[in-house]
This record gives C-alpha cells, structure tokens and sequence, in this order.
C-alpha cells in the first residue's frame, strides 16, 4: 500500500543528504511523499497568516506516517521538535533516521547527532519514557535504507493503526 510520508529535518544543514534519502522513496512504484519544499517556501511561509505553524499542519494533512531525517544539528530544531509533537498528537506514524553517513557531495559525511526522539517523553507506569523507545530508529547507511524504508514506513504506520 502506498504511504503519504512527511519528512522532517533540518533544511540549512542537511537538505543535499535529504533529497538523496527521499529520492529514493519517490522514484518507488507506489511511492507517495509529500512534495519536496525547499527553503524559499518555508521562509514565504513564515509571512503568511498563520505562519509556519499553519504551513505545517498543512503539511501534515493526509500523511500516515512521519519519518524524521536527523543530522549532526536537527536535535536542536525548534521546528523539528514541533512537527514530531503534532505527529505523535494527530497519531501518526512515527521512525527516525540517521543521515549523517550519507555523504553530501560537498561536504562528504557529518558527524553524528542526537536523536530527536530523545527531546520527548511521555508518561508510562510513573516514569518519562522518551519518544526513542517508543518508535524505531535506524542509520542510513548501517540498516540499508534504500532497500529497507519502505518497510520501516509500513511498520510505523501499522504500529499507529493506520
């Protein structure tokens, strides 16, 4: 079954890892992402009514699962951490990936980062439980992510219900 997917990250610093990541979900047969925004629709978004916030919920409409691009920086993402926020609330399908082996033909390969997972946490039998024991993590370049993501987008979205 095709998924509608959004993807977070973040942009400045990983956007040539990224595209390399999603490209290889949208050239599938049955691959369905939302479409790719660059940087100049985000800023553009900041000036609307409603702002950013709005953008992505807009965004967000109709995906099943939300797969989060993480890098050497995207912890610390004020937006990351909103849309992982929205996701977990509107029940999405959740998985984080590990980009920072995937070579970025500038820069080569970045340093690892911290899981955004990790930022969120909910109760559970008394104690905080972060976000990164609840849903799968997986390294690019380790777990064989061009051959394997379109089953780890699967399992989040039947571990969601949806």
């Amino acid at each position: 079954m095709a998924r509608r997917v959004f993807f977070s990250f973040h942009y400045d610093r990983d956007v040539r890892r990224v595209v390399q990541v999603r490209n290889s979900w949208v050239v599938r047969p049955g691959g369905d992402a939302q479409p790719f925004y660059d940087k100049a629709e985000f800023e553009e978004a900041k000036k609307r009514a409603g702002g950013i916030e709005k953008w992505i919920e807009e965004q967000l409409k109709g995906t099943s699962v939300t797969v989060v691009l993480f890098g050497a920086e995207t912890y610390e993402r004020e937006w990351v951490r909103h849309e992982i926020k929205r996701s977990y609330e509107l029940g999405k399908g959740l998985l984080a990936i590990d980009i920072h082996n995937v070579k970025d033909p500038q820069s080569g390969t970045d340093r690892q980062g911290k899981n955004p997972l990790d930022y969120w946490t909910v109760k559970q039998h008394g104690r905080d439980v972060p976000f990164s024991s609840l849903y799968r993590t997986y390294d690019w370049v380790r777990d064989n992510g061009y051959n394997n993501m379109p089953s780890w987008i699967e399992a989040a979205a039947k571990a969601a219900g949806r």
